[in-house]
């Protein structure tokens, strides 16, 4: 970010307004006098928010300063909701606050924090990061919308079926409108005369399966694996009642429709989804098309997705009535995904469609929480912008900064990462800054500090949540002024250098503590990513279990073909308190101890074993992913492992082989079922 000097020419400066809303008039006062001789205007200073909307009123301000605590009974957060609305850049200014306060804050989404008391040179900066990022933001983001507006143009203009246009689009939006399903309806065919019986369904669904991999659900496939007849799918199709506008639903609201059966029932049940967001298209003919998209976060929609929408609309109703309604077709295309009674082929499961994604080299899932975590990092490799990893221990922190810096324009610079946990207090700050010689006793050489090792590169603060705080300061100065200082040295040297910290640490709760600074937390705090613990997305177990296990036998030189059912069910039931890292430790102890070709047992923690022996002896509901691995292992006993040809597990599960075998793989199982 190449930001312009604070020390900007009054000219310049004098153009933009700034309003301070303040109720202490001493801190206050200093503000102004701060601006006014770095050459900015003062439109007002109100103490309260009402004097701050009338002064808005009457001044159209580039930002504002605002204390979160004021007179009255409405505090800034208040007002910072209204100012975000009408897209005016805003500052907090506060001294450390609680957590509920700060988590209320940050939801805001200011344009940076200003600690109290004020250091001149540091409000000026953050001044300048707040309008550079406002104005930015908001370039980048119309600039994300022309570009996301032109793929799908080229995309409805491919010499490819509806069907890959369909899911190319909903690949195209992913990293908008995050979804795990995402269902197209069309409307009903009108050529040829009525047919007896009950509607085609005209819907398509993707439901998404990796990184970069979604599963085509048609009518046929939903049957199959709903066990839903094509009557009973019809009627139901028929009888859900749909949104006549842009509609969202959280967890709470989602489970409120799902009361009474419907197909957005019927998709949250068969595939764990928790929220929803639905957009009507009108097209040019009168006609209705609309995109359903399903997730399984609580949240994952709110009125932005709707305001993209809106503003995509101009665009969309012409290019989507084109393809629908385009006669041509490729050999195989047909107007859309409907399928009758007569025309419905229950034993055939659409292959899923992949492309190629980015290596996450190391990280092992394909959970929904591990795929959020894959779609963050490509949004943000790409640019400068500091990124915070937060998580438990063992949960792969260090393997996700590694990821990012893969991923970004510095790959083939240096990677440096500090534990500042390991560090001693008094060698820190020589640590990541270095020092001159003869700057303290000992210090015989010069030494250049971590920070100057990852020049042009990226370094990685492990701990974070550790350093001490009176070093917070310094490590706040190098976000904001992209210099250093070493010890002993009389002038900053600049650092061109990206920033990626992580902790185990609840951040907010050492800020409220006064552990850690406000700022700092912060500039740091602009792209956070949370990794998720291993219990909470134990479906990538069976995965993880296959890389361990073929990892160390290569090292050891065994050949251990996997584990018994009696042990992948104990792993699944065990809590998992030291994350990842505690199941590589265990496999890599079991694969050197195991005497034969299967794991038949493995030595957890006595409490948590107890505790996994109570879960699986009170028959705990199993996940969807669970029941499924269980049915598909029965049959492979039933055909003695066997996949293929008649009496093959495929023909009587109704699946194509090849899909089998790749969901075989995704699950885990292996073709070893004596125990």
């Amino acid at each position: 970010m190449n930001l312009r000097s604070h020390s900007l020419n009054g000219e310049a400066r004098s153009k933009e307004k700034i309003l301070i809303v303040e109720d202490q008039f001493v801190e206050a006062n200093d503000l102004r006098l701060m601006l006014e001789k770095a050459g900015y205007t003062v439109c007002g200073i109100a103490r309260s928010v009402p004097k701050a909307l009338e002064i808005l009123k009457e001044e159209k301000p580039g930002l504002v300063l605002l204390d979160i605590f004021l007179k009255g009974r409405l505090t800034g957060i208040d007002l910072a909701k209204q100012l975000r609305e009408e897209n005016i850049a805003f500052v907090y200014l506060s001294a450390n606050s609680n957590e509920d306060i700060l988590a209320a804050a940050k939801a805001t989404e200011p344009y940076g924090f200003l600690v109290k008391p004020f250091r001149e040179k540091d409000v000026l900066v953050t001044l300048e990061i707040a309008r550079y990022r406002h104005e930015h933001s908001l370039e980048a983001g119309f600039r994300r919308e022309v570009l996301l507006q032109k793929q799908i143009v080229r995309i409805m203009e491919e010499p490819i079926s509806r069907e890959q246009k369909w899911l190319k689009m909903g690949k195209a939006l992913q990293p908008y409108i995050p979804f795990e399903y995402m269902e197209l309806r069309f409307p009903a065919a009108k050529e040829g005369p009525a047919k007896e019986g009950p509607a085609p369904v005209n819907a398509l669904g993707f439901l998404r399966i990796g990184f970069d991999e979604y599963q085509v659900i048609g009518a046929s496939e939903l049957m199959i694996i709903t066990n839903l007849k094509m009557h009973e799918l019809s009627a139901l199709y028929a009888g859900t009642p749909v949104d006549g506008e842009a509609a969202w639903y959280d967890e709470p609201a989602f489970k409120k429709i799902c009361r009474r059966p419907s197909v957005k029932k019927l998709i949250a049940d068969t595939f764990e989804m928790r929220s929803h967001f639905v957009e009507p298209l009108s097209l040019p003919n009168g006609e209705t098309c609309y995109f359903f998209f399903y997730s399984r976060r609580p949240d994952a929609y709110n009125a932005d997705h709707a305001a993209l929408f809106s503003r995509l609309r101009p665009s969309f109703p012409e290019i989507i009535s084109r393809v629908i309604r385009d006669p041509s077709g490729l050999p195989g295309d047909s107007r859309g995904p409907a399928v009758s009674p007569e025309t419905s082929t229950p034993g055939t499961l659409a292959a899923s469609v992949s492309s190629a994604a980015p290596v996450f080299e190391g990280i092992i899932g394909s959970s929904h929480l591990l795929l959020n975590v894959f779609d963050q990092i490509t949004q943000v490799a790409w640019s400068d912008t500091s990124v915070l990893i937060l998580g438990e221990s063992g949960t792969g922190k260090e393997r996700i900064a590694d990821c990012i810096h893969r991923l970004s324009a510095r790959k083939g610079r240096a990677f440096v990462t500090v534990n500042c946990a390991t560090l001693p207090a008094t060698l820190i700050e020589s640590e990541l800054f270095g020092h001159e010689k003869g700057a303290f006793t000992g210090a015989t050489d010069r030494r250049i500090g971590k920070f100057e090792q990852a020049a042009e590169g990226t370094i990685f603060l492990d701990e974070i949540g550790e350093m001490p705080f009176e070093l917070q300061v310094k490590l706040l100065r190098v976000l904001q002024e992209k210099e250093i200082e070493r010890i002993g040295s009389v002038k900053p040297t600049r650092v061109n250098v990206r920033i990626i910290a992580a902790t185990n640490r609840n951040l907010e709760k050492e800020v409220a503590a006064g552990r850690f600074r406000l700022d700092l937390y912060y500039r740091l705090n602009v792209f956070p990513i949370v990794m998720p613990p291993l219990r909470e997305r134990k479906e990538d177990i069976p995965l993880l279990l296959d890389h361990f296990i073929h990892y160390y036998n290569r090292k050891a030189g065994k050949k251990i073909a996997g584990v018994s059912e009696k042990v992948l069910k104990s792993l699944m039931a065990y809590n998992w308190p030291g994350n990842i890292r505690e199941l590589e430790h265990l496999i890599e102890r079991t694969v050197l101890l195991a005497k034969g070709a299967l794991i038949e047992d493995i030595p957890l923690p006595l409490a948590q074993r107890k505790e996994a022996s109570i879960e699986l002896e009170e028959g705990r509901i199993k996940t969807i992913h669970e029941n499924e691995r269980d049915h598909i292992i029965t049959v492979l006993k039933k055909c003695n492992g066997r996949i293929w040809g008649t009496g093959g597990a495929a023909e009587l599960l109704n699946v194509p082989p090849t899909t089998l075998s790749s969901k075989m793989k995704k699950l885990g199982i292996k073709r070893v079922y004596d125990q």
